[in-house]
């Protein structure tokens, strides 16, 4: 009984030694978890030719291969034209970016204010500017500046990203969202995915357009091709982005083309873009203020006269008129040639179409993948619409935007397939779309991810091998078996000791 007693005993002093240990390990590993998962916040003002958009990034301060794995947590359109628009008043910049920021504040914690870094990128619509007037877009950009140093945020600089960089930053988001850069295995850490391909990108703004891919063969014009390295993986992507080829743009070159027909009154002119029945009069200065449509400027130019536009909702003069948009005849018949003389290797694999390409097919009620006979099929009934109707027939119906459809539905048919070679066979590869789960597939992510590979991780990475909960479930599992082993014992001890006394009661009895 002595010896049961001893035994017994001892197990209960080394069964709480390990609970005790236990208990340390379960708050050490809570401790660091937390730590760990404190998350870290980034801002990216998209500042686009046509409108501003703040995106709020976050992701965990550990990183993965020296890349952040960050998801949008808010989106802001700020209200107004884009920051281009305020070249002749930059100081007004400040006010309708006020209003997102405000919001912004909400959103992110207030004692991380100070440790969140704000970047603002913009594209197209500046870079026009700055080859117009380079004074204007620097004063421009100083504006955004003077704006941000008197904000709570940490201010990393206002510049102008190039169309190379817009398209690469359009290709990181699109495979980014995809998850062709990373998955959760089974252990829910993250993994490059085996076997995955990449998907390219199609991106239609306001002034220019870009087209981002990984071809079959690597490319030998190295102007043409940007090395991206994400999460230990490097990867070789053509991208050209060309200017004044937004659909803003080219629209407004289309109208000033119109405006050149011999034995016309410039004070009135017919698209056969804009729907039957559409009337509206547009400034000298809308149609031949940009760089774009500079070259097309009449002598007797004057800014504010008034062109009276009407539109003749007739498809065919339309695609007619939109295909003069592009200088097909400089590839002289070669393949590996888009328009303009650029150079374009040879398509491969899935593309992800969106910005203007996807509101385009969303008013002709496309979205997703779908063939290129449904596309012209929806195109021709769109153009075919008197203006009356198209209130009817948009989901959001917005004057600037739905007389233009027409127009963007043929200039993308001409880009995709005359420009970038799309066919009957490869166009249903082109998935039309707007975002993947609660994010927004633009460039401004990618830039992010890009960006987060200069901003240090916080805490170490700490490697678990199994799930945060899976560890803790083990955890009790263990804990559990041992108090059944001590009950055991100490069920075996107390047998031990009842059969010893019934042993000796009988020793007893027979000895009387």
């Amino acid at each position: 009984f002595v010896d049961c007693t001893f035994i017994i005993i001892i197990i209960i002093i080394i069964f709480f030694i390990i609970i005790f240990k236990i208990i340390i390990i379960i708050f050490i590993f809570i401790y660091f978890l937390n730590s760990i998962s404190s998350p870290q916040h980034g801002i990216v003002l998209d500042a686009g030719s046509s409108r501003t958009t703040v995106y709020v990034y976050e992701w965990p301060a550990e990183k993965e291969n020296n890349t952040g794995v960050v998801s949008q947590t808010y989106k802001c359109n700020v209200k107004g034209p884009g920051i281009s628009s305020y070249g002749s008043n930059p100081q007004e910049i400040a006010k309708p970016i006020d209003d997102c920021i405000h919001k912004v504040k909400e959103k992110i914690p207030s004692h991380l204010h100070k440790s969140t870094p704000v970047y603002l990128g913009a594209t197209a619509g500046m870079r026009l500017l700055r080859l117009q007037n380079e004074t204007t877009a620097n004063e421009v950009l100083e504006s955004v500046h003077n704006y941000f140093t008197s904000q709570p945020f940490e201010f990393r600089g206002a510049q102008i990203i190039t169309g190379q960089e817009e398209g690469v930053y359009g290709w990181i988001t699109a495979n980014y969202l995809m998850g062709n850069f990373l998955e959760k295995n089974i252990w829910r850490t993250w993994v490059h995915p085996r076997g995955a391909e990449t998907t390219g990108e199609l991106d239609l703004g306001g002034a220019s357009t870009q087209i981002s891919f990984i071809p079959e063969e690597s490319m030998q014009s190295s102007n043409s091709t940007l090395q991206v390295q994400l999460y230990g993986y490097e990867y070789s992507v053509y991208t050209h982005s060309f200017q004044c080829y937004g659909r803003d743009e080219a629209e407004k070159r289309l109208l000033a083309s119109l405006m050149q027909q011999p034995g016309l009154n410039k004070s009135t002119i017919d698209n056969p873009c804009y729907p039957q029945s559409y009337k509206t009069a547009l400034t000298m200065k809308h149609l031949h203020g940009s760089l774009c449509t500079e070259s097309l400027k009449p002598a007797d130019y004057k800014p504010v006269q008034l062109v009276n536009v009407r539109g003749t909702g007739d498809p065919a003069l339309c695609q007619e008129k939109v295909s003069l948009l592009f200088n097909f005849t400089a590839c002289n018949g070669r393949e590996d040639c888009s328009f303009n003389g650029v150079h374009q290797p040879k398509l491969k694999g899935k593309f992800v179409a969106f910005s203007g390409f996807y509101y385009t097919a969303n008013a002709l009620n496309l979205t997703g993948r779908f063939s290129l006979a449904d596309f012209n099929s929806s195109m021709w009934s769109f153009c075919s619409q008197n203006w009356n109707q198209l209130p009817f027939m948009l989901p959001k119906f917005d004057e600037v935007y739905a007389r233009s459809y027409c127009f963007s539905a043929n200039y993308i048919y001409y880009l995709l397939v005359h420009g970038y070679k799309f066919n009957t066979e490869t166009w249903p590869q082109i998935h039309f779309q707007k975002e993947v789960g609660n994010s927004s597939i633009a460039w401004s992510l990618g830039y992010m991810l890009s960006l987060t590979n200069m901003i240090p991780a916080e805490s170490t990475l700490i490697w678990l091998p199994v799930h945060p909960s899976l560890f803790a479930g083990l955890l009790f599992f263990f804990t559990a078996v041992s108090l059944l082993c001590l009950i055991f014992l100490v069920y075996l001890c107390v047998l031990s000791r009842m059969q010893k006394n019934i042993s000796h009661v009988d020793r007893v009895l027979a000895i009387e």
